[in-house]
Protein backbone atom coordinates (compact mmCIF):
# COMPACT_ATOMS: atom_id res chain seq x y z
CA UNK A 1 0.00 0.00 0.00
CA UNK A 2 2.87 2.60 0.60
CA UNK A 3 4.59 1.60 -2.67
CA UNK A 4 1.32 2.46 -4.33
CA UNK A 5 0.90 5.66 -2.62
CA UNK A 6 4.44 6.41 -3.40
CA UNK A 7 3.71 5.72 -7.23
CA UNK A 8 0.61 8.05 -7.21
CA UNK A 9 3.03 10.53 -5.64
CA UNK A 10 5.34 10.41 -8.12
CA UNK A 11 2.58 10.09 -11.12
CA UNK A 12 1.58 13.63 -9.87
CA UNK A 13 4.25 15.07 -9.53
CA UNK A 14 6.30 14.08 -12.98
CA UNK A 15 3.60 14.71 -14.79
CA UNK A 16 2.33 18.10 -12.99
CA UNK A 17 6.41 19.23 -14.06
CA UNK A 18 5.97 17.86 -17.33
CA UNK A 19 2.64 19.60 -18.79
CA UNK A 20 4.38 22.57 -17.09
CA UNK A 21 8.01 22.58 -18.98
CA UNK A 22 6.22 21.19 -22.31
CA UNK A 23 3.42 23.68 -22.69
CA UNK A 24 4.86 25.55 -25.26
CA UNK A 25 5.41 22.07 -27.16
CA UNK A 26 2.05 21.25 -27.05
CA UNK A 27 0.67 24.39 -28.22
CA UNK A 28 3.77 23.89 -31.43
CA UNK A 29 2.28 20.27 -31.92
CA UNK A 30 -1.27 20.99 -31.54
CA UNK A 31 -1.38 23.64 -34.21
CA UNK A 32 1.01 21.66 -36.48
CA UNK A 33 -1.80 18.69 -36.40
CA UNK A 34 -4.56 21.03 -36.88
CA UNK A 35 -2.52 22.44 -40.04
CA UNK A 36 -1.45 19.44 -41.56
CA UNK A 37 -4.98 17.78 -42.10
CA UNK A 38 -8.22 19.35 -41.19
CA UNK A 39 -10.00 17.43 -37.64
CA UNK A 40 -9.09 18.67 -34.13
CA UNK A 41 -5.68 18.43 -32.62
CA UNK A 42 -6.45 15.41 -30.10
CA UNK A 43 -7.78 12.08 -30.35
CA UNK A 44 -9.55 10.72 -27.98
CA UNK A 45 -10.58 6.97 -27.13
CA UNK A 46 -12.26 4.96 -24.88
CA UNK A 47 -10.02 2.21 -22.96
CA UNK A 48 -9.82 0.24 -19.79
CA UNK A 49 -8.94 1.34 -16.63
CA UNK A 50 -8.15 0.33 -13.49
CA UNK A 51 -10.24 -2.15 -11.93
CA UNK A 52 -12.26 -2.85 -15.31
CA UNK A 53 -13.51 1.28 -15.26
CA UNK A 54 -13.66 2.92 -18.89
CA UNK A 55 -11.82 5.65 -19.35
CA UNK A 56 -11.09 8.64 -21.97
CA UNK A 57 -7.47 8.57 -23.07
CA UNK A 58 -6.49 11.88 -24.81
CA UNK A 59 -3.77 11.99 -27.58
CA UNK A 60 -2.52 13.70 -30.88
CA UNK A 61 -4.27 12.90 -33.75
CA UNK A 62 -1.76 10.92 -36.36
CA UNK A 63 -4.54 10.26 -38.67
CA UNK A 64 -6.86 11.80 -41.34
CA UNK A 65 -9.91 12.89 -38.90
CA UNK A 66 -12.68 11.19 -41.38
CA UNK A 67 -10.79 7.69 -41.46
CA UNK A 68 -10.14 7.47 -37.60
CA UNK A 69 -11.24 4.01 -35.73
CA UNK A 70 -12.64 5.42 -32.52
CA UNK A 71 -13.18 2.02 -31.53
CA UNK A 72 -9.26 1.37 -31.22
CA UNK A 73 -10.01 -2.06 -32.98
CA UNK A 74 -8.60 -1.95 -36.36
CA UNK A 75 -4.67 -1.08 -35.62
CA UNK A 76 -2.68 0.71 -37.70
CA UNK A 77 -0.47 -1.08 -39.57
CA UNK A 78 2.91 -0.11 -41.44
CA UNK A 79 2.40 2.39 -43.93
CA UNK A 80 -1.27 2.97 -43.04
CA UNK A 81 -3.04 4.99 -45.39
CA UNK A 82 -4.98 6.45 -42.41
CA UNK A 83 -2.01 8.32 -40.98
CA UNK A 84 -1.08 10.87 -41.89
CA UNK A 85 2.62 12.70 -42.77
CA UNK A 86 2.67 14.16 -39.30
CA UNK A 87 1.06 11.26 -37.91
CA UNK A 88 4.05 9.50 -38.75
CA UNK A 89 6.87 11.54 -37.21
CA UNK A 90 5.00 12.11 -34.39
CA UNK A 91 4.13 7.77 -33.83
CA UNK A 92 8.19 7.24 -34.66
CA UNK A 93 8.87 9.64 -32.32
CA UNK A 94 5.72 8.96 -29.28
CA UNK A 95 5.10 12.51 -29.05
CA UNK A 96 1.57 11.58 -30.01
CA UNK A 97 1.58 9.95 -26.42
CA UNK A 98 2.37 13.22 -24.27
CA UNK A 99 -1.41 14.45 -23.88
CA UNK A 100 -1.64 11.13 -21.74
CA UNK A 101 0.29 13.04 -19.09
CA UNK A 102 -2.84 14.31 -18.66
CA UNK A 103 -4.35 10.90 -18.01
CA UNK A 104 -2.02 10.51 -15.22
CA UNK A 105 -2.68 13.86 -13.40
CA UNK A 106 -6.26 13.11 -13.23
CA UNK A 107 -5.38 9.59 -11.96
CA UNK A 108 -6.90 7.47 -14.69
CA UNK A 109 -3.08 5.94 -15.75
CA UNK A 110 0.51 5.83 -13.95
CA UNK A 111 3.63 7.18 -16.18
CA UNK A 112 4.30 2.53 -15.25
CA UNK A 113 1.75 0.32 -15.84
CA UNK A 114 0.19 -2.49 -18.19
CA UNK A 115 -0.37 -0.22 -21.66
CA UNK A 116 -3.98 0.66 -21.99
CA UNK A 117 -5.69 -1.10 -24.28
CA UNK A 118 -8.96 0.42 -26.27
CA UNK A 119 -11.93 -2.07 -25.42
CA UNK A 120 -12.63 -4.75 -27.77
CA UNK A 121 -8.44 -4.81 -28.72
CA UNK A 122 -7.73 -7.50 -30.19
CA UNK A 123 -4.78 -9.67 -30.57
CA UNK A 124 -3.69 -12.07 -33.63
CA UNK A 125 -7.03 -11.39 -34.60
CA UNK A 126 -8.44 -12.86 -31.34
CA UNK A 127 -10.47 -10.95 -28.73
CA UNK A 128 -7.60 -10.39 -26.12
CA UNK A 129 -10.05 -11.76 -23.52
CA UNK A 130 -10.58 -14.51 -25.60
CA UNK A 131 -7.06 -15.25 -26.42
CA UNK A 132 -5.90 -14.77 -22.52
CA UNK A 133 -8.09 -15.88 -19.89
CA UNK A 134 -6.85 -13.80 -17.34
CA UNK A 135 -6.62 -10.88 -19.17
CA UNK A 136 -8.34 -8.43 -17.39
CA UNK A 137 -6.35 -9.28 -13.90
CA UNK A 138 -3.94 -6.57 -15.58
CA UNK A 139 -6.57 -4.37 -14.97
CA UNK A 140 -5.65 -4.45 -11.44
CA UNK A 141 -3.31 -1.92 -11.65
CA UNK A 142 -3.59 1.93 -13.13
CA UNK A 143 -2.28 1.67 -17.07
CA UNK A 144 0.73 3.49 -17.93
CA UNK A 145 2.42 5.33 -20.70
CA UNK A 146 4.74 2.95 -21.03
CA UNK A 147 5.21 -0.66 -19.21
CA UNK A 148 7.52 -3.83 -18.67
CA UNK A 149 5.69 -5.30 -22.21
CA UNK A 150 7.07 -2.34 -23.91
CA UNK A 151 10.60 -2.01 -22.21
CA UNK A 152 10.99 -5.61 -23.42
CA UNK A 153 10.47 -4.86 -26.77
CA UNK A 154 6.69 -5.62 -26.90
CA UNK A 155 5.47 -2.34 -29.46
CA UNK A 156 3.21 -1.75 -32.13
CA UNK A 157 0.17 -3.82 -33.23
CA UNK A 158 -0.15 -6.90 -31.97
CA UNK A 159 -1.24 -9.07 -35.03
CA UNK A 160 0.80 -12.27 -34.40
CA UNK A 161 -1.09 -14.05 -31.48
CA UNK A 162 2.21 -15.39 -30.02
CA UNK A 163 3.63 -12.06 -29.78
CA UNK A 164 0.40 -11.12 -28.19
CA UNK A 165 -0.10 -13.78 -25.51
CA UNK A 166 3.65 -12.80 -24.46
CA UNK A 167 2.69 -8.83 -23.78
CA UNK A 168 0.12 -9.54 -21.83
CA UNK A 169 2.15 -12.34 -19.57
CA UNK A 170 4.64 -9.36 -19.04
CA UNK A 171 1.68 -7.24 -18.11
CA UNK A 172 0.89 -9.78 -15.29
CA UNK A 173 3.82 -10.59 -14.33
CA UNK A 174 4.55 -6.64 -13.85
CA UNK A 175 1.08 -6.26 -11.56
CA UNK A 176 2.03 -9.42 -9.26
CA UNK A 177 5.56 -8.41 -8.86
CA UNK A 178 4.91 -4.49 -8.86
CA UNK A 179 7.66 -2.55 -6.59
CA UNK A 180 9.01 1.20 -6.89
CA UNK A 181 12.31 -0.50 -8.29
CA UNK A 182 10.93 -2.46 -11.04
CA UNK A 183 9.10 0.80 -12.30
CA UNK A 184 12.98 2.42 -11.93
CA UNK A 185 13.94 -0.48 -14.33
CA UNK A 186 11.62 -0.34 -16.53
CA UNK A 187 11.77 3.86 -16.59
CA UNK A 188 15.23 3.80 -17.16
CA UNK A 189 15.12 1.06 -20.23
CA UNK A 190 12.75 3.24 -21.61
CA UNK A 191 14.53 6.08 -21.54
CA UNK A 192 17.24 4.55 -23.23
CA UNK A 193 15.13 2.93 -25.77
CA UNK A 194 13.68 6.10 -27.07
CA UNK A 195 17.28 7.73 -26.97
CA UNK A 196 18.00 5.04 -29.69
CA UNK A 197 14.97 6.38 -31.58
CA UNK A 198 12.22 4.18 -30.53
CA UNK A 199 9.94 2.21 -32.55
CA UNK A 200 6.72 4.19 -31.66
CA UNK A 201 4.39 2.61 -28.45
Amino acid sequence: MFQLACKRAIDVAVSSLALLVLSPLFLVLALLVMSDTPGPAFFVQERWGRRGRKIRVLKFRTMHAERSDAAGIIQAAPNDPRVTRLGRLLRRTNLDELPQLWNVLRGDMSLIGPRCHAIGMLGGGVPYEELVPEYHQRHDMRPGITGLAQASGYRGPTVDAEKARGRIELDLIYVRRFSLWLDLKIAIRTIASEWRGGTGL
